[in-house]
């Protein structure tokens, strides 16, 4: 499946602002005052939009060492192949 980066980004930031708000939901009903109530939902904010930011680059690069062809064994496709018309 392929994403474009600004798709990627803004999936990333509505799953960043939808943790943000139930932690602002689980948070407002806890006795903290105002201001902790808000750094800590901006902090869950930015934290899993970078999260989930490294998470597609990690995938990425997975992704991009797996397109040479080879299988879990080391042996490449056209070697399989060549196995098989024999």
């Amino acid at each position: 499946m392929y994403l474009s980066a600004r798709a990627a980004f803004f999936r990333n930031l509505m799953v960043a602002i939808f943790n943000g708000g139930i932690t602002l939901v689980i948070l407002l009903i806890a006795p903290l005052g105002l201001a902790a109530v808000i750094m800590n939902t901006v902090l869950v904010m930015g934290s899993t939009l970078a999260v989930a930011s490294l998470g597609d680059r990690v995938i990425l690069f997975l992704q991009a060492g797996s397109s040479s062809g080879q299988n879990l064994s080391g042996s490449s496709v056209t070697d399989l192949r060549r196995r098989d018309n024999r």
